[in-house]
């Protein structure tokens, strides 16, 4: 009987707690402020093996890493970009696991700064494909770089004019067309920053990538791009004993990312050596993960 008292009586207590329960905000979880996406660069090596198809990464994020947004590479499904049956696939296996396409990363199709109209001309056309691919695969964006020979000056007038055209064709399918600070002049965050100033269109932003700064000090590389921001690259080389990244204070950079307001997918972009793929991506997932409800 006493039992069944002591039961009774905590059993109302437990009934009582649940009902104070909603106005009790000190126990609510913290909201995440962003989301973790995989770059599937991260896997390039595994990729170019063999080992993974592109078929298959979506389902390999989510069953493996526990990761829900996937941002591919175009020259892993290269001659895909036109296969509806393909993109279909795809499109399915994304679906079946719960994973979100956040992007496609485009390289290898000409120069948008090119000198030589023509072939700039040609670069923009070649995009084309791939904003619509994106668009049936239910990303938001699609990564384009911002390269050419030339002066500073010389290289923004041709891509500023790339970016327009590319950006109006992607409106009307709703995709961003983004640029990451990727080699040569891009690597300059000022110079990026007043690129996409100069176009001025809302679907045509930048993918800051903490990693591919150079020259340029990274953090003042990230502060500049992050008001055109429509995703960031989280990149990763090397980890000390903390679990903390070797080269990239990821508590500064990230406070940097958060003072812009930024809301949406952080990827991973391992690519270091030390640990293998699969050890970098889990290692800058957790690294991420103290961040983010910070």
């Amino acid at each position: 009987m006493n039992s069944r008292r002591t039961f009774l009586r905590n059993l109302g207590l437990a009934t009582a707690g649940l009902a104070m329960a909603p106005s009790l905000d000190v126990f609510a979880a913290k909201k995440s402020w962003f989301d973790i996406s995989l770059a599937e660069w991260s896997l390039h090596k595994t990729l170019f093996k063999g080992d993974l198809k592109n078929i298959d990464f979506p389902e390999l994020a989510a069953k493996k890493f526990g990761i829900y947004g996937v941002e591919y590479v175009n020259q892993f499904f290269k001659d895909k970009a036109k296969d509806m049956t393909y993109l279909k696939d795809l499109n399915g296996r994304a679906k079946d696991n719960g994973v979100t396409n956040v992007l496609i990363m485009i390289d290898g199709e000409g120069n948008l700064g090119d000198e030589d109209n023509s072939k700039r001309k040609q670069a923009i056309e070649n995009h084309y494909k791939w904003i619509d691919a994106a668009a049936f695969l239910g990303c938001k964006s699609i990564r384009v770089n911002a390269a050419g020979k030339g002066t500073p000056e010389e290289v923004k007038a041709h891509v500023v004019e790339s970016l327009s055209t590319l950006a109006d064709y992607g409106k009307q399918a709703k995709i961003n067309v983004i640029v990451e600070n990727h080699g040569g002049i891009s690597s300059h965050g000022d110079w990026l920053a007043d690129v996409l100033k100069t176009v001025g269109k809302k679907n045509c932003g930048s993918l800051p990538d903490f990693g591919n700064f150079y020259e340029y000090d990274r953090y003042q590389g990230v502060q500049d791009l992050m008001p055109y921001a429509k995703g960031v690259s989280a990149k990763t080389h090397d980890f000390d004993a903390q679990g903390n990244e070797t080269q990239i204070d990821y508590a500064r950079m990230l406070k940097i990312v958060k003072a812009a307001g930024f809301k949406g997918f952080v990827g991973i972009e391992y690519e270091g050596s030390s640990l293998s793929e699969e050890e970098g991506i889990l290692a800058t997932k957790k690294l991420l993960e103290r961040f983010k409800t910070v």
